[in-house]
């Protein structure tokens, strides 16, 4: 009976795709780098093989490279399919959950995108085995600078979720007012009192008078009137920290992609033009020829000037959302702050006038 061979360099992932394959009554040998998978191999008695891509020593498209010098890839059942890996990422998925709660864990793994899964979140790119050693051993990466502008990013859109989320509540809470408050010609009032009754320090632990013009200007250069004003205002805010959101991911998504076409492509030109090569500078060669083929789609020429531009293009396109987020962040910090004012103002002006009442009731 021929046996499979599993080819995974994370042990655990290693270890229970082989426990999941033995109960269905395989025959498993498991290998964790592709040194080891190609040394398994080259003992026969091996098929079909389960392979990685990113393996330590040698990559997993080195190795199904030379596999293939020695054999026939004939697919005999669909299970590699492309249709087939909802199947099989929704059963990893369901292994792993059963694992987890056997041993008392609340966290779960889901299979499906952040998009899928309706979560607002930029997805990080995966490092490979190369990058991954770097940074454990500080030192630091493209990708995991990219991977760390994302983390920032997604930071941020949490932030802003958040804050929004607050907004919105609020702009709940005062749409079921039935009477709510003319901001402006409130603070027009407050203004006109501070001068008649010369009265410099009126409110002054809650609202000074440089805090109450520019409240009021926030309000006039926004043509805020009334609370409606400011709910629609609000809104748009929202609706433009979305907006940005929204096309940050697809700008994130293709730096990545972009990263990836032009690192390969750069090896393959340093490469190309040297002889000798040595056998990982052969692997490597290999490898980003195999990949370029793959995304040029039957061009003959590297389009690596193309790329650079469209690169050079979303990164200054990234850095204008981004200064654009900021921007938008410190007006609605400062909305937060015209809100709490609000209501402190409202506060105050209710306490006075039930003192005026009670001082009128004693005449």
């Amino acid at each position: 009976m021929a046996a499979l061979l599993i080819v995974e360099d994370d042990k655990q992932t290693n270890e229970a795709i082989c426990e999941y394959l033995k109960s269905a009554g395989h025959k498993i040998i498991p290998a964790y780098d592709g040194s080891d998978a190609l040394q398994t191999f080259n003992q026969g008695n091996i098929d079909p093989v389960v392979l990685d891509i990113m393996l330590p020593k040698i990559t997993g498209l080195a190795v199904l490279h030379e596999i293939r010098k020695k054999c026939k890839s004939i697919p005999a059942t669909d299970w590699n399919e492309q249709t087939k890996a909802e199947e099989w990422r929704a059963a990893w998925a369901e292994l792993c959950n059963q694992a987890l709660e056997q041993n008392g864990h609340a966290e779960r793994v889901d299979h499906r995108s952040y998009e899928r899964q309706g979560i607002d979140q930029i997805p990080t790119v995966h490092l490979g085995v190369a990058a991954s050693a770097m940074e454990k051993r500080g030192i630091r990466t493209e990708r995991g600078d990219l991977n760390r502008e994302i983390e920032v990013t997604n930071q941020k859109l949490r932030q802003l979720k958040a804050r929004i989320s607050k907004l919105q509540n609020w702009l709940k809470e005062e749409a079921e007012n039935t009477e709510p408050p003319t901001l402006a010609d409130y603070i027009q009032g407050i203004l006109s009192r501070k001068v008649q009754t010369g009265k410099p320090g009126y409110s002054q632990s809650l609202y000074n008078l440089k805090d109450a013009a520019k409240m009021l200007n926030f309000l006039q250069t926004n043509n805020i009137m009334d609370m409606t004003g400011l709910d629609e205002k609000f809104k748009s805010m929202i609706g433009e920290q979305l907006d940005i959101q929204g096309k940050l991911k697809p700008v994130e998504r293709r730096l990545g992609t972009l990263k990836k076409h032009l690192e390969q492509a750069d090896i393959y030109f340093k490469c190309k033009g040297k002889k000798p090569l040595t056998e990982a500078e052969q692997i490597l060669f290999t490898t980003a020829k195999d990949y370029l083929k793959g995304v040029m789609n039957g061009k003959t020429t590297i389009p690596t000037k193309t790329w650079k531009e469209e690169y050079a293009k979303l990164t200054a396109e990234r850095k204008t959302l981004n200064q654009r987020y900021l921007a938008l962040k410190e007006e609605v910090k400062e909305a937060e702050k015209i809100r709490k004012s609000v209501y402190s103002i409202l506060r105050q002006e209710q306490r006075e006038q039930q003192t005026r009442r009670a001082q009128d009731m004693e005449r």
